[in-house]
């Protein structure tokens, strides 16, 4: 959920192509299928209906069919370039049948009330200004008894910025909205879910983007640049080193969420 459908894509060709290259094919965020593991943990999704908002590339949407035994699951994104790849992605994995991926601008989600099981979302929600009207429109389209599940970029206060987190998101270039983990869990107070739980993911990626700085920097700079060219290359290593600073800090601080649509 990044921008209108007719406004110029913030993940083009180039960006997936950089993206994948770094995480995996249809991964636009980090920790591949790992990390998705991690926060649907002790869920289980089989036979289940699920809404993976922000699906990017489409790679966690077809993971959860395919791994998860999903029953079928809804890719959904605002952007053209990722639903193209995440519906070829799909084809190829001959998983077609069992998932289908939906663009639609920003604003209401496009599905009627209690659709869904399960939704789902990861590192994507930062895109999203509207926190307490994006979680009213996640907790209708949820089924009661359904679950919320995901992992997203925060900020650790609600403040203004640091210098350093200001620099970070100039680098990035894209539309951050980020907030801290305690205003996510008030939307999600506010919208009705219950049970919330909150795990900080800072000390994870703090380590991992260091080691995907080290990658870039060596063993994987010529295949992405292959791919993309060593000019955009060398500016994500710039945003990357931006990045490590905020993460160091603390003020960056990937979390994983999760709450619960009562059954009454």
């Amino acid at each position: 959920m990044i921008e209108t459908a007719d406004a110029e894509p913030e993940y083009d060709d180039t960006a997936i192509r950089f993206l994948e290259a770094l995480w995996g094919e249809g991964y636009l965020s980090p920790g591949g299928p790992e990390e998705v593991d991690r926060v649907v943990e002790g869920l289980s999704l089989k036979g289940k209906t699920i809404l993976d908002i922000g699906c990017g590339a489409g790679g966690i949407t077809l993971h959860l069919v395919a791994t998860h035994g999903a029953a079928r699951a809804t890719g959904f994104d605002v952007e053209k370039p990722v639903i193209e790849t995440a519906r070829r992605g799909a084809i190829r994995q001959g998983l077609d049948d069992r998932v289908d991926f939906v663009q639609a601008p920003p604003g209401p989600l496009p599905f009627t009330d209690a659709s869904f099981d399960v939704v789902f979302s990861k590192d994507a929600l930062l895109h999203v200004p509207g926190k307490d009207a994006l979680f009213a429109e996640i907790f209708r389209v949820l089924k009661p008894g359904g679950v919320f599940a995901a992992s997203n970029w925060m900020i650790s206060h609600d403040g203004e910025p640091s210098p350093r987190m200001k620099a970070y998101i100039a680098a990035e270039g894209l539309s951050f909205a980020m907030a801290s983990p305690a205003r996510y869990a008030e939307a999600m107070r506010r919208a009705g879910f219950t049970e919330i739980t909150i795990r900080d993911r800072n000390p994870w990626y703090r380590e991992v983007a260091r080691e995907e700085l080290s990658r870039l920097k060596g063993p994987l700079y010529a295949q992405a640049a292959a791919a993309v060219g060593a000019a955009y290359v060398d500016k994500n290593i710039k945003t990357w080193e931006a990045m490590q600073k905020v993460l160091d800090s603390g003020e960056h601080r990937p979390t994983h969420l999760r709450g619960w649509k009562p059954v009454g």
